[in-house]
């Protein structure tokens, strides 16, 4: 018999529950809990709108005006620090678009490896 399982067992010797191991428990009950790139406690819904969100329409239009002064080298050292800074909540975005779209990913192959 596993570690991770036991069994209770009624007078007649039938199993009628099951002992599980803290580990194979939380497998059981939240499997994205165990992959930390997963977003965890978000809804379906709430996953999608992250996926499909984009960067506010003020920053993006400053974002695009100081990359077009950028590359016309007309930046002062503190419109660098603010593209550096518009361009690293970009890439901040980007990685909880795509955490979100994984996330949804395996709550999918979840729910047909339930269904087969």
């Amino acid at each position: 018999m596993s570690e991770q399982v036991r069994y209770i067992t009624n007078e007649q010797g039938e199993r009628v529950g099951v002992l599980l191991d803290l580990e194979a428990y939380n497998r059981l009950a939240n499997p994205l809990a165990l992959d930390d790139e997963c977003l965890i406690g978000l809804s379906q819904d709430e996953l999608q709108a992250l996926a499909d969100s984009k960067l506010a329409p003020a920053a993006q239009n400053q974002l695009n005006d100081l990359l077009i002064q950028n590359a016309e080298s007309q930046l002062s050292a503190d419109e660098v620090a603010n593209l550096d800074r518009l361009l690293a909540q970009v890439d901040q975005l980007t990685i909880l678009k795509t955490r979100a779209r994984y996330t949804l990913h395996c709550l999918e192959t979840l729910a047909t490896e339930v269904v087969a």
